[in-house]
């Protein structure tokens, strides 16, 4: 039996025969671009590796050892006894340490969010408002160490502060020396360091907001506080939302301000979880307890995070 092809099957098969090689071709290409790429990305992925991956396996046994910060070889795994050291009984480290960070990246994200939308809904009817926002963003180019001194010193008894106070008739307030006024007043300097950032944010956020919608809203007769409740606050919500987190963030992990202003003191008012990780590491040499702590403080800043973009998107934001 002789089997006769068709002119379709006969160019079906030359056509099948003709593309397993571009095909092939095809694949090579593929895997040099991909070689090529990661060469490209081989600097980048290498500085990872050195600054990023190592230090974070090298902390991770370190929060499950004891260790001096001496010879490599003096390192004692003690499992994860550091971790259950910093909540036993008498340790400072869930109250008043963690518990004094949460209270000042919440009062710092209050103060500096409330502010900066305040002023930037003030910047966006003004005129010059480049200007403004130059302005109102030179705290953040000036380093930690100016801002923290300036204001110490404008806290003290004889500062600028109590001056205002004492020409309004009021006594004096020992703001950094008292433990109930200790941590609010680093807050207070805190938020005034980092509203310039946000003002910018949300400046560039209005200016995204359409003019219509104020226009309709002009014309149904709403009033300021209407159309800001309305229309501005729901439409800022993407910039709100990057705001919170970063001024948070920050917040959680603040630690040149508060050893600039306090010290930690009065006592252990203003101890912070990044200051303590620092002091258990090269004052005392407890590199085990310190690397647990920083563990520990990154699964709250990671658990507060996550909750922000939980509460944003519940209320209609996908950002």
């Amino acid at each position: 039996m002789v089997n006769v092809l068709t002119p379709e099957a006969t160019e079906r098969a030359h056509g099948a025969r003709s593309a397993a090689p571009a095909l092939d071709s095809g694949g090579r290409a593929r895997r040099r671009q991909a070689v090529v790429a990661y060469l490209f990305l081989a600097p980048t992925l290498l500085f990872f590796a050195v600054f990023l991956i190592l230090p974070l396996g090298f902390a991770l046994l370190l929060s499950m050892s004891r260790w001096a910060g001496f010879g490599l070889g003096d390192i004692e795994p003690v499992g994860l006894d550091n971790f259950t050291g910093l909540f036993a009984d008498g340790s400072t480290f869930l109250t008043p340490i963690l518990t004094n960070t949460l209270l000042f990246a919440l009062g710092t994200v209050t103060l500096a969010l409330a502010g900066s939308v305040l002023v930037a809904t003030c910047i966006d009817k003004l005129r010059f408002q480049g200007l403004w926002r130059t302005l109102y963003f030179l705290p953040i180019v000036t380093t930690v160490v100016a801002v923290g001194n300036v204001w110490k010193y404008m806290y003290e008894p004889g500062g600028l502060v109590n001056g205002v106070l004492n020409a309004l008739g009021l006594d004096s307030v020992a703001f950094l020396q008292d433990p109930d006024t200790a941590l609010p007043s680093v807050v207070v300097v805190q938020a005034w360091a980092s509203v310039g950032s946000a003002i910018l944010i949300l400046t560039a956020g209005l200016k995204s907001v359409p003019g219509s919608y104020y226009e309709a809203a002009a014309l149904d007769g709403a009033g300021p506080v209407t159309v800001f409740w309305k229309i501005t606050l729901p439409l800022l919500r993407p910039s709100l939302l990057f705001v919170c987190v970063t001024q948070f963030l920050a917040g959680l992990q603040s630690f040149a301000l508060i050893t600039v202003m306090t010290g930690g003191g009065p006592g252990d008012a203003t101890d912070v979880a990044a200051l303590e990780m620092y002091r258990q590491a090269f004052s005392y040499g407890e590199w085990g307890t310190a690397s647990a702590a920083a563990f520990v403080l990154f699964v709250v800043v990671l658990v507060v995070t996550l909750a922000q973009l939980w509460i944003f998107r519940r209320k209609g934001e996908d950002a």
